[in-house]
């Protein structure tokens, strides 16, 4: 990445900093699951920032921006849009939904029936709408951000697998420290009034762009043999899909573009396994019973794999 689009990068970090402070990772992680044209799946207590970070992002990257707050009587139609008479015309018209937009907050989607979310799932894996036996494109790029409450939560249902795999990462947020709380309760830049630094368009050039980066046939080694690994480990129920594993490496290669690289090192892997893949695997209740976490287990996995070396392709 030559320095003017590193400046880019870091501009759009420092931008966003304005209405989100002190957590610098978690807007690192959401802005290389974007560049990796990925979803984001926020799971955290309501009023840590999840709705002020999407608002902030948007603006930052001068997207489109819908927010849809999901509940149970919220509607498929809410999301893809719904055909209606024009008797003017004696025709249908479609009327877009909320996803017909750049970037849509699903907030607490978790709160939703099933078939509503499927009408999101949709569209997540496809960029495509259906409606009434016709298809219509999203615009690009298009990207969801999605919020979740801590299960157990008044309302609240476990996302299905399915689902839960469409999205690029998951993350909390976490409360903020003593220091950068009394920063907010002082004041701080209204996230609609971040100043737009991309375009839709530049975005989308950046994304193209992050496919380029390199990656050496031992990298691509590398992590199928961590998602076979994980299909048999002792603690895992249900391992990484293929999916999971083009979703490891679309992040490797975001990461090392945000580091001003044009290839992937075995560190670009390792930072983002965490993230990546925490959502995308289930432990047995054998693991669940004896207080092991996922996050134990993907450490054990890592461990057990040899690391490449760079010198060795």
């Amino acid at each position: 990445m030559d320095m003017n689009k590193k400046e880019i990068i870091n501009t759009v970090l420092n931008e966003t900093k304005k209405a989100v402070r002190g957590k610098d990772d978690v807007l690192r992680s959401i802005l290389t699951a974007i560049l990796a044209g990925g979803h984001i799946l926020i799971d955290d207590i309501p009023g840590v920032g999840k709705t002020t970070i999407a608002v902030a992002f948007s603006h930052t990257l001068g997207l489109d921006y819908k927010r849809v707050q999901f509940t149970p009587d919220v509607l498929p139609s809410d999301i893809t849009g719904f055909s209606m008479y024009d008797k003017s015309s004696d025709s249908f018209r479609y009327m877009p939904g909320a996803a017909v937009t750049n970037f849509l907050l699903a907030d607490e989607i978790n709160r939703a029936s099933p078939k509503t979310q499927s009408a999101l799932l949709e569209v997540m894996q496809e960029g495509k709408l259906s409606v009434d036996g016709k298809s219509y494109d999203v615009p690009k790029p298009f990207i969801v951000m999605a919020t979740q409450n801590p299960i157990g939560s008044s309302g609240t249902q476990d996302l299905p697998e399915s689902q839960t795999d469409r999205f690029m990462i998951r993350i909390s947020i976490g409360y903020p420290s003593k220091e950068d709380e009394i920063n907010i309760l002082k004041g701080i830049t209204p996230a609609s009034d971040i100043q737009p630094v991309l375009t839709g368009e530049a975005l989308c050039s950046l994304q193209e762009e992050v496919k380029q980066v390199h990656m050496i046939d031992d990298l691509y080694a590398y992590i199928v043999s961590l998602a076979h690994l994980s299909r048999h480990h002792k603690d895992i129920s249900l391992g990484i899909s293929p999916r999971g594993a083009m979703a490891l490496a679309a992040m490797s290669r975001a990461a090392a573009f945000i580091d001003g690289r044009n290839y992937v090192t075995p560190d670009d892997i390792q930072k983002v396994i965490p993230f990546t893949w925490g959502h995308r695997i289930s432990l047995t209740g054998d693991a669940r019973m004896t207080g092991k976490t996922t996050e134990q287990i993907l450490n054990d996995i890592l461990h057990s794999i040899p690391v490449p070396t760079l010198t060795e392709a």
